[in-house]
């Protein structure tokens, strides 16, 4: 939890704390170098609202949303007077060695705007995302497109259940958008998003209890195993950040299987919403550099991350206001 309390006003976020959805479409763009192809993004961008009742109001039971993310770089070309505290590149995060010399790494990749398209519809997701990339044209370049999907009972393509950790009630309101610590942008929330692709021929060599051990909970039940009995720290403890007042953040996934078996690309979107950026940094500098240093996360040599972008997910007034 943050220092600053969570400011009680109504602040209109966008859609942060939505529901798990069924279905997910995570857009990523640049903005061209003109003037216009700004003004257009500009425009698209502070009108979102709209273009989702007009997809939304086709089954209201979809419940489709989207949120939409402004990159470091390209909050300073909107021309905005003042920015969000933490607000800043994904930093690359070079990790600990492997036994064969080899490191994984969290690559830092391009980005201006996130579109987070969610509904329990899929064709409610494409055709957002149609109207909206109609609607943008030739302003953007599309760098990233991945289209996820709820698997059973919320698991991930390793078989096991993911967001177990995440807040709830008042909690996931205090976790995910920023209070009056920084108040001109109350409402708001710092993304992370990552595309991890999984080797899941090699993942499937392993035992169960091998796996278990890995992710540190158990595969049928999602139980979560006894952390002193861990021979390397699990996924579950680094990813699990006290500060040094012994005070535990969270942050809010949304993570999303993808993949497509005739091309054999398996994966899980990474995505986190938090009201401190620096949670999230903190977590990966854990998961691919280890803690203690070279104990990095055993995930990391079945998964590759393959992209890494921050974006600043606004309140709708200030979203509407970048128009």
């Amino acid at each position: 939890m943050s220092d600053g309390s969570w400011n009680r006003v109504p602040i209109e976020p966008q859609s942060v704390n939505a529901p798990l959805s069924a279905s997910a479409i995570f857009l990523v763009v640049t903005i061209g170098e003109s003037d216009e192809a700004l003004a257009t993004a500009r425009s698209v961008v502070a009108d979102m609202g709209a273009l989702v009742r007009t997809v939304g109001f086709r089954d209201l039971n979809g419940h489709l949303s989207c949120n939409v993310g402004v990159g470091s770089q390209a909050w300073d070309r909107l021309g905005q007077s003042s920015r969000p505290a933490q607000l800043r590149v994904f930093p690359q995060i070079p990790g600990a060695a492997r036994e064969d010399g080899t490191h994984p790494v969290a690559v830092s990749t391009p980005g201006d705007l996130l579109f987070h398209i969610r509904s329990e519809r899929s064709d409610m997701c494409f055709e957002l995302e149609r109207l909206l990339l109609d609607a943008l044209g030739d302003s953007v370049t599309v760098v990233d497109e991945v289209s996820g999907f709820r698997y059973f009972d919320s698991r991930d393509l390793l078989g096991f259940v993911d967001g177990t950790e995440n807040p709830t009630g008042a909690s996931m309101w205090e976790s995910s958008l920023i209070g009056d610590e920084d108040p001109e942008f109350a409402g708001g929330s710092y993304v992370v998003v990552q595309k991890y692709l999984h080797d899941l021929r090699a993942w499937e060599l392993l035992s169960t209890d091998e796996q278990e051990r890995i992710i540190g909970r158990t595969k049928p039940d999602n139980v979560e195993l006894d952390g002193d009995a861990e021979l390397r720290p699990s996924h579950k403890t680094l990813n699990t950040i006290t500060d040094a007042n012994g005070v535990e953040h969270d942050i809010l996934r949304d993570n999303m299987p993808f993949g497509s078996p005739a091309s054999g690309e398996f994966g899980t979107y990474f995505i986190g919403y938090s009201r401190d950026l620096w949670v999230i940094e903190q977590m990966l500098r854990r998961m691919f550099m280890g803690d203690p240093l070279g104990s990095y996360d055993r995930i990391l040599d079945f998964s590759t991350a393959t992209t890494g972008t921050t974006f600043f997910v606004p309140s709708n007034v200030v979203l509407e206001s970048l128009g």
